[in-house]
């Protein structure tokens, strides 16, 4: 990465100036903040796992957006949390190398919440002094006055942030504010990736979280926070994908949950999954899911590296 004011390049013997941007910014909070809501919506793609349901994400993933001169690469981040459990430390650990990395935060702030989440995570990146832009989001629970008050919550911190911003997918804010804030603070750089990218994960990534997105949105809270998913095999041709993927567990009752009465429960996972894998895709996919049993997977390290979560 080029950190320097502006790129000097050499053409045909004479210095030129690159006055294109390129930079990775982290968007971080607390878990169901909207991180992945606001970025779907401003790829205009269904890239980053939602659910209503916290803690969908758990590892990073780049989304790549072309802002006018500018290449910014958000890091979609699992949501900032302390639990024991191997797997959310996992998750943390994900958030807090996105933050290290990164050259700007975005930090979402569900704008009904308190002051708290925002408090620790300037305890969080203290020692970083990295810069950050709040983003207040879930705007459509207040209105105009509640707004100005929350604003002048956070006014005490303003040496701290860089901007902080109203934000609504539902009321259709506008992006362009938005991205022409985060380009400031973004170095001089060539572009890092073709510009033609949306995001730097292969597409068995992508079919693996829009099946779990499935299964966190048909099944209860006990299972999706206990669940996994394995791409056994593609077989790509130009119009039909056959996927076939393993739906990974840690108890037989949870097996026989997502199976259903009469096996209709994995047939309501697989007919959502088939359609937002057919709209991501532009073609028919033929979906084979199967379900087994992985005891204790989320707390054992082996299990983890085995399905690709690796510290």
């Amino acid at each position: 990465m080029v950190n320097s004011c502006n790129v000097i390049v050499y053409q045909k013997g004479k210095r030129v100036i690159n006055e294109t941007k390129a930079g990775f910014v982290a968007v971080v909070g607390r878990p169901n903040a909207g991180k992945s809501t606001l970025l779907n919506h401003i790829v205009g793609e269904r890239l980053a796992m939602v659910s209503k349901k916290a803690q969908a994400t758990r590892r990073r993933m780049n989304i790549i957006v072309m802002h006018k001169k500018s290449q910014i690469i958000f890091v979609d981040t699992p949501g900032i949390h302390q639990k024991e459990r191997l797997l959310n430390q996992f998750m943390l650990e994900e958030a807090l190398k996105a933050i290290g990395d990164s050259d700007l935060i975005l930090f979402l702030a569900p704008v009904t919440d308190s002051l708290v989440e925002y408090e620790k995570f300037l305890e969080l990146i203290k020692a970083k002094k990295s810069k950050h832009i709040v983003v207040l989001t879930k705007m459509d629970f207040i209105n105009h006055q509640q707004l100005l008050q929350k604003l002048s919550q956070y006014q005490k911190y303003q040496e701290k942030f860089q901007a902080i911003i109203p934000f609504s997918v539902k009321r259709g804010s506008t992006q362009d504010a938005l991205l022409d804030e985060i380009t400031k603070y973004l170095p001089y750089s060539p572009y890092l990736f073709d510009d033609e990218l949306l995001t730097t994960d292969n597409i068995r990534d992508i079919y693996k979280e829009l099946i779990r997105e499935s299964i966190f949105e048909n099944l209860s809270d006990e299972i999706p926070y206990e669940s996994d998913v394995v791409i056994e095999k593609i077989e790509e041709s130009e119009q039909l994908d056959k996927i076939y993927a393993t739906i990974i567990v840690e108890k037989e009752n949870q097996k026989g949950m997502i199976l259903g009465k009469s096996g209709e429960g994995i047939k309501r996972v697989g007919k959502l999954a088939r359609e937002a894998l057919e709209d991501f895709s532009g073609k028919q996919i033929y979906l084979n899911l199967f379900v087994s049993v992985k005891k204790g997977w989320s707390k054992n390290a082996q299990s983890l590296e085995e399905l690709g979560y690796i510290f």
